[in-house]
Parts: C-alpha cells; sequence; structure tokens
C-alpha cells in the first residue's frame, strides 16, 4: 500500500520531573508509530530498558501502516533485549503503550498496544476516554469493586504494576483496534503525568491548544506544577485525515474493540504466556 491511511500531526515532550535524576522514560513519534516506554530497575537499568524497546520498534518507523504481527514480533524481540540488560542481575523493565496506525479495509485504525500502566487516551467531540487499561493493583482492585476510581489515585499500592517487558513478568501485552475518525486526537503518557494531572484537565489541555506540539509542552508542564513527582512524558497525535472518510470531522466518537478475543486483560496468574 502507497497511501497513508492516517495522515497525522504530532507533538511530543519529556521531562526528568522535579524529584528524579535520571530520565528513565523513552519515546517514539515518528510515523507509523508514536510510543511511550516508561522503564524501571533506576539508573543503568530502567533507562537502558525503555531505551532498548524504543529502539527496536524503531526499525519498523517508515512504511505508512503496519499489522499486528509486526508489532508482535518488535515486542518479542525487545522483550529479548531487556532480558539481557537484566542478565547482570539487575531487575530491569519497562511499560509500553501507544498507538501504530494500521488499515482494515482500506480504512485507517489506531492499533492499539500495551503493557504496564502507561496510558493511551482518544480525544474527540470534547470527550475524552482512556482506550489502555492499566496492568496494576489498584486498577484489579477498583475492577474487583474493593475500591473507587477515586481510592485508586491515592492508594498506596498505585505504583505497583502486575505486567511489565522484563523485571521478571511475561505478562503479553494488550491489543486494540479502533477505528480512526478525521479530527481525532491520541494521547500517549507514561504515569508521570497521568499521576499528576486529573482526566478532566487533560481533557481540557486537549481542547484547549489546537497544535499537537503546543499541547504535549503543556501537558508537562502541567504535571510539573502539581508536583511533578516523576518522569513525565505525553506524545499528541492527531488526525487530520483518515482513509476511507471523506475530511468533515465526523459527530460521533468511533468505538473500540479488541484486536483478538484472547488478549483480554486478566488478573495476575491468570495471563497467558509471552506474546
Amino acid at each position: 500500500m502507497t497511501e497513508t491511511p492516517i495522515l497525522v500531526r504530532c507533538g511530543a515532550a519529556s521531562h526528568t520531573g522535579l524529584r528524579r535524576r535520571i530520565n528513565e522514560d523513552a519515546y517514539l513519534a515518528e510515523a507509523p508509530l508514536f510510543l511511550v516506554a516508561d522503564g524501571m530497575g533506576g539508573h543503568d537499568a530502567g533507562d537502558r530498558a525503555s531505551a532498548a524497546v524504543v529502539a527496536e520498534f524503531a526499525r519498523l518507523v517508515g512504511p505508512p501502516a503496519l499489522g499486528i504481527d509486526d508489532v508482535r514480533a518488535s515486542l518479542r524481540r525487545a522483550r529479548s533485549r531487556v532480558e539481557a540488560i537484566a542478565s547482570d542481575g539487575r531487575a530491569a523493565g519497562t511499560t509500553l503503550t501507544g498507538v501504530v496506525v494500521a488499515e482494515v479495509g482500506g480504512v485507517g485504525y489506531w492499533l492499539t498496544v500495551n503493557v504496564g500502566d502507561s496510558r493511551t487516551y482518544r480525544f474527540a467531540n470534547g470527550m475524552l476516554e482512556q482506550i489502555s487499561v492499566d496492568h496494576s493493583v489498584v486498577q484489579e482492585l477498583v475492577d474487583a469493586g474493593v475500591i473507587t476510581g477515586a481510592e485508586a489515585g491515592s492508594d498506596s499500592r498505585r505504583n505497583e504494576i502486575t505486567r511489565a517487558i522484563g523485571a521478571g513478568s511475561d505478562g503479553q501485552a494488550d491489543y486494540w483496534m479502533v477505528p480512526a475518525e478525521p479530527g481525532d486526537r491520541i494521547l500517549v503518557c507514561s504515569d508521570g503525568l497521568s499521576g499528576e494531572v486529573s482526566a478532566e484537565r487533560l481533557r481540557e489541555i486537549l481542547d484547549d491548544e489546537s497544535d499537537p506540539q503546543d499541547a504535549a509542552t503543556r501537558l508537562i508542564h502541567e504535571a510539573l506544577l502539581h508536583g511533578g513527582r516523576d518522569n513525565v512524558t505525553a506524545i499528541v497525535v492527531d488526525a487530520v485525515a483518515v482513509s476511507g472518510h471523506d475530511d468533515l470531522y465526523d459527530t460521533a466518537p468511533a468505538g473500540a474493540r479488541r484486536a483478538e478475543p484472547d488478549s483480554d486483560t486478566r488478573p495476575r496468574g491468570g495471563a497467558r504466556g509471552d506474546l
């Protein structure tokens, strides 16, 4: 295929934060991939892990679109690279989340991938929805009805994740295929943003800033104003035009569906093996 299924504009920004010395976040914002990795394990482990994952996916930059098999293969290679970093006993690991431009039947899709608690959102028609589902202890407690979503933000276990790339985890990634619409705005971020800034404030900033780079920069500043306790990274991706659609903005948000029926989020211990 030669035509780009989703013509995009994007902006990205990252900051060490106000309390960390090293930025363990890494990101890729080059079509057709828009990904954020949040490393864990400390300097020379977490930062190397996130950088290795992003470097592996950077090999896919260039084509107008990719498929789920491309992403799965890169994820397998990325996991091997992170495991090699951890071979000296360091608990290297990283999250990964974001979107990849895909095409199905001549229509552009956001192929969303997620491992861990970094997040991917879709802003459309004034509404902000979280596409990804956190792989975290507090998310499992929310799903089980033990705590509320409001309580999750202050729970002492909020930084405990249940899946990662590396760090002793073999939990699989979740995938969603989201039909793209002209006017879509995708936000991909580390938990240094979502943990500091409320969903309503994220929505307001995405609505206020028309330029994606200005939006990404302002989101980082907002996280710093709210404490900047962690590394913080944000990518903002706008769908300027989508194959299979005219250039008028649609009036109804597109729904998301799982890419695979067996890729639903499962509690710890119930996840299937590596992809």
